[in-house]
């Protein structure tokens, strides 16, 4: 808890180099910044080469052209930010009907008024479920609309959609994220609408037809060189087994990214140092990993779980951190309710930082560490708080100021005492199945 070293590369990775998404060069700058960083630690540090997608974005503008009660020559404009992976409007723009939507059952019930309109999913985030400590949830039941509502829209013929930002602080700010679209079907436009701007819509279109012009000219470009930055503390006894301590290194392009996931991945990267520091080496090695292209692909756990997937009985834990800069109150486990209390000693060790909490969770605990546990590796996350986190989730206040350096260093703490545990294990945990009760 005395060291800086994580809050000194958390700035150096945000202020310096600033947002990374993946394919750009400030994506290849914070891959060699950060393995410079941890070859000086004395880890084994290599890169794993990993092709990842170039998403580009571009100009983006919306203005209402007609709506009840206009006053003649007024336009509103909208503030708005397109979702990673979508395709361009023309270079004009798109003049078209906004339709108002609210869930799927709505889509589904008015797919005869779809076809050449714009579809606006008027889903609301839940910050009442993310106080009470259910931020997750929260985003799930409004990211449903991002996830896969272009896509929904697309098949009904919708020129293009637009969704209220998945968030609780409406400071008219809007959060950009990845939509899915399914094999071989032709993108359309698609953006998300700062809160307050999106709720003005609802509003006149209650009152009668609201016609919007869109402009969003965002390009996909060929795969680019990616990689995963990869740094092994040996074990002192069972080298070849290994615990993973993780988070992603990339980030969206509107921020700086230091909480989604600066602070994970940092944060991960600081317990090579304390190990260091401590000069302790576990039975197991313990092996960081900066996955790479989380936010739009998710390239760099598919090429890392591949590359292990004839040994995957090595890969003996897995813990990954993406859930933002609050306060530290434990660990999630994704363990059977056997193993749980085998976990004991690391609550112990945790309760003089307010951080002991061992919860048991039975579901993946990251996007990354996700194909891991998948094959019956134990996963885990720092359990933080993080009914706030989506206040500023991919949006351009994403950065550094947001991040208190004292959660950083807890979760460095817990981090760091986890890993150190697991890899210290006269015998690995037992491996799970993740609907294991």
């Amino acid at each position: 808890m005395a060291s800086n070293w994580a809050w000194q590369h958390l700035a150096d990775l945000t202020d310096k180099i600033g947002p990374r998404l993946s394919g750009s060069p400030q994506d290849a700058a914070a891959v060699a910044q950060l393995a410079a960083a941890l070859r000086a630690t004395g880890a084994a540090v290599r890169l794993q080469p990993v092709k990842v997608p170039h998403w580009v974005r571009g100009n983006e503008q919306a203005e209402l052209l007609t709506y009840p009660g206009q006053p003649a020559g007024i336009r509103p404009t909208l503030h708005l930010t397109a979702l990673g992976d979508t395709s361009a409007t023309p270079p004009g723009g798109l003049n078209a009907r906004v339709l108002v939507i609210h869930d799927f059952a709505e889509l589904k019930a008015r797919a005869a008024d779809v076809r050449g309109n714009i579809v606006y999913f008027a889903s609301v985030f839940d910050q009442a479920l993310a106080d009470g400590g259910q931020a997750s949830a929260a985003y799930g039941q409004a990211g449903a609309y991002r996830f896969t509502g272009p896509s929904a829209a697309a098949e009904l013929g919708a020129a293009a959609v637009l969704l209220r930002s998945i968030g609780g602080a409406n400071y008219r700010l809007p959060h950009t994220g990845v939509t899915i679209w399914k094999d071989g079907q032709a993108r359309i436009p698609a953006a998300a609408l700062a809160a307050e701007d999106g709720d003005l819509i609802a509003r006149l279109a209650a009152q009668g037809p609201v016609d919007m012009k869109l402009v969003l000219t965002p390009q996909i470009l060929p795969d680019a060189d990616g990689a995963n930055v990869i740094a092994d503390w040996p074990g002192r006894e069972k080298a070849d087994e290994v615990v993973i301590v993780s988070g992603h290194l990339d980030s969206w392009d509107l921020g700086t990214g230091a909480s989604d996931d600066g602070t994970g991945v940092i944060g991960a990267a600081a317990v090579i140092d304390v190990l260091r520091q401590l000069n302790l080496h576990p039975r197991r090695t313990i092996r960081f990993i900066a996955w790479a292209n989380e936010e739009n692909g998710s390239r760099g756990s598919k090429a890392y779980a591949a590359s292990v997937a004839e040994s995957l009985a090595l890969q003996t834990a897995a813990i990954e951190s993406d859930s933002g800069a609050g306060h530290a109150m434990g660990i999630n486990a994704a363990v059977s309710a056997r193993t749980l209390a085998m976990l004991k000693p690391v609550g112990i060790a945790l309760q003089p930082l307010g951080a002991g909490v061992v919860h048991r969770e039975a579901a993946q605990l990251g996007a990354d560490i996700g194909p891991l546990q998948e094959g019956g590796v134990p996963g885990f996350s720092p359990l933080v708080d993080h009914s706030h986190y989506f206040d500023y989730h991919h949006t351009a206040a994403d950065t550094l100021d947001k991040v208190d350096p004292q959660s950083l260093r807890a979760q460095v703490a817990v981090m760091a005492v986890l890993a150190y545990f697991l890899a210290e294990l006269p015998e690995p945990l037992p491996r799970i199945v993740l609907t294991e009760d």
